[in-house]
């Protein structure tokens, strides 16, 4: 299951990253009755998907992705407030048979400007408070995107949307690995709580 805002729901031409992390599973497993559930909604924000996550609950993943933090910043929100309902969606979900991933902030210029880059930090360690709180893992996609460009050497022409004027939402190249990841790391987590859980020929 995954919920979030615009990378999650997907954002112009490019094609979203639950789409693809259902196909890797699928060819990673060899089993086509994999489903990631899309329940991504542009524009929102923790508040908004806390009030979503009985859908979630009532779907019974197995594993939910949230993807939180972004928008907060960008539309300048109050962040303690953010805070406060990633830990309530999370409590909502503790007691639930299913693990829980959080994904945190994009790494893109419209939230590295001089007057972002406070709030981005700030939502970086409110995201990861939360998820150690609650005792789930983050997928650190800002970190990831960060080496896209310092190790790596892309630029963000290459790592974000090259259509998006306000230079926030990931390139086609940039959500393909975010999928790609994300199907290493469960793939691996599988493999650990559960050997027979582990690809074929893995």
């Amino acid at each position: 299951m995954a919920i979030g805002s615009s990378s999650t729901a997907g954002e112009g031409n490019i094609v979203p990253y639950p789409y693809r992390l259902q196909d890797d599973l699928r060819k990673t497993y060899k089993n086509n009755l994999i489903e990631v559930i899309d329940l991504g909604i542009g524009g929102q924000e923790a508040p908004e998907e806390k009030a979503r996550m009985q859908d979630v609950i009532d779907q019974k993943p197995a594993l939910t992705i949230w993807q939180v933090g972004t928008n907060a910043v960008w539309k300048k929100e109050n962040l303690d407030a953010v805070g406060m309902a990633i830990k309530a969606g999370l409590l909502l979900l503790q007691n639930e048979p299913m693990d829980v991933i959080l994904m945190d902030l994009q790494y893109a210029p419209a939230i590295l400007t001089d007057d972002m880059i406070g709030a981005t930090r700030s939502m970086q360690s409110l995201i990861a408070q939360a998820a150690a709180e609650a005792g789930v893992s983050v997928f650190h996609r800002f970190d990831m995107m960060r080496k896209f460009i310092e190790v790596e050497r892309h630029s963000f022409d290459t790592i974000i949307d090259p259509t998006d004027e306000t230079r926030l939402h990931m390139s086609d190249f940039a959500t393909g690995r975010v999928s790609y990841e994300l199907c290493q790391v469960i793939t691996v987590a599988a493999a650990l709580a559960s050997p027979a859980a582990a690809p074929p020929n893995a």
